[in-house]
């Protein structure tokens, strides 16, 4: 039986500890050893669950224990765009956005970042053009992490492919199946 949406409302509370143990027991963590912004204020601006979920990734981040599964430092997560004079489009590439829009959770390791938006869907701002992309998006932060704590096992060799990749494809997320930039693309074991 494939997972749902349903099924991962509350996954980084509940689940996540558990995945990170089984498949990245002895990854270094995450180190933020620079001041970040502050999430507070973004989290006044999220549904109930979505602020949730954002605090619950928070302190997991700023704990030092979580291991670096995915491209987090203190350089881009809580990235201050404007502080940095960095422009943020949206989709449409032409309505302006702020920092009160967006939170930078991490980066794909090409330049580009995940943000969380206050619709509470996750987002990459891609660096070149400075915009939001509209297909490469995921429901929710639950979802967002769900997919890369698995994508970034069977990259790494600790998971099998046919283990994760009906569950992604019943997800529908435009993040995973975009025919060129989703992660389902990309979902290979790399060769060490």
């Amino acid at each position: 039986m494939t997972v749902t949406l349903t099924d991962l409302a509350g996954y980084i509370d509940r689940d996540l500890d558990a995945d990170l143990a089984r498949w990245f027991p002895d990854d270094e963590p995450i180190t933020l050893e620079e001041e970040v912004r502050p999430v507070e204020p973004f989290l006044d601006r999220l549904s109930p669950a979505g602020a949730a979920a954002l605090a619950a990734f928070d302190r997991r981040v700023r704990s030092g224990a979580m291991p670096q599964f995915m491209d987090i430092a203190d350089w881009v997560y809580g990235f201050d765009f404007e502080a940095n004079g960095v422009e943020i489009l949206d989709s449409d590439y032409e309505t302006e956005l702020t920092d009160d829009d967006v939170y930078s959770i991490g980066a794909d390791g090409s330049g580009n970042y995940y943000v969380v938006l206050t619709d509470g869907q996750v987002a990459v701002w891609f660096h070149e053009d400075g915009a939001l992309e509209e297909d490469t998006r995921f429901d929710n932060l639950d979802v967002f992490v769900w997919t890369m704590v698995r994508y970034r096992a069977v990259r790494s060799g600790r998971l099998d492919r046919a283990e994760v990749e009906d569950d992604f494809r019943a997800l529908g997320q435009d993040g995973v199946l975009h025919e060129e930039l989703g992660l389902l693309n990309s979902l290979r074991p790399i060769k060490r």
